[in-house]
């Protein structure tokens, strides 16, 4: 049974003190969730570090909000995925919308991302998503496609063990609006028959697909219905800790 995953990505908010005062707060109430579903908080990389110290002993696991796309040398301002790693993370996100949109990653990139990523031992959230543009002029499934098969089809059935992906609506990211729950549905379900057309149907059984579009309590439990969603990568709801705990309490 595929896992069910609910991913804070705390973007870039909270100094280091109040993130690891959010931090205390959401491994203290991490034991209030299902058993069976699992959390990550995705912190900036200054706290990763003390956040990690403050979430050992809970079920709450530490990821990046990104990763270079080399694995060393003189790139100034860059964090590597070995320094994840060292610092104590077991995820880390790539592709999100915003780091494409404004920071002009392409498949080609996210793709040496995904590879240096997994020879680390991290495992990676990988985005994939359309905007307004692209959604109303119904090319939100080719355009989901075109960017999931130029990034997994670079790897085997064995990497897909350590890659989870979010849909993330993008036109419904930060604006208040939400996909409905059968929006979402045929778009994870897409995704599902992606991975099962090049990886085969246990690949696409076991995959876990998220959706990243405004998930909150309010909308939480309706989501999570849908067959082929299997959790929430959470924006803003994620920065209150009784929210984040309240949408994994959903299941």
């Amino acid at each position: 049974m595929r896992k069910k995953i609910v991913a804070g990505n705390w973007k870039m908010n909270t100094t280091v003190p109040e993130g690891l005062e959010l931090a205390k707060a959401v491994a203290a109430k991490s034991a209030e969730t299902p058993a069976n579903v699992g959390l990550i908080v995705a912190t900036p990389f200054t706290h990763l570090a003390a956040v990690a110290e403050v979430l050992k002993g809970s079920k709450v696991e530490l990821a990046a909000q990104n990763c270079a796309d080399h694995a060393s040398g003189a790139y100034t301002g860059e964090v590597s995925a070995a320094m994840l790693k060292s610092v104590g993370c077991k995820w880390t996100i790539l592709g999100h919308s915003e780091r494409r949109q404004y920071y002009g990653e392409t498949d080609a990139k996210l793709v040496e991302k995904t590879k240096l990523a997994l020879a680390e031992g991290l495992d990676v959230i990988l985005c994939v998503g359309e905007n307004l543009d692209e959604r109303e002029a119904g090319r939100h499934f080719d355009v989901v496609t075109e960017q999931t098969e130029n990034v997994l089809l670079q790897f085997s059935a064995e990497d897909m063990k350590h890659i989870v992906i979010a849909y993330e609506p993008v036109w419904a990211i930060g604006t208040g609006k939400t996909a409905s729950s059968d929006q979402a549905e045929e778009i994870h379900a897409c995704i599902r028959g992606i991975l099962a057309k090049h990886f085969g149907a246990q690949v696409a059984e076991d995959t876990t697909i998220l959706y990243g579009g405004s998930c909150k309590p309010s909308n939480a439990k309706e989501l999570f219905a849908q067959k082929d969603i299997d959790g929430g990568l959470i924006g803003g709801a994620s920065l209150k800790a009784d929210d984040f705990i309240a949408i994994a309490q959903s299941y």
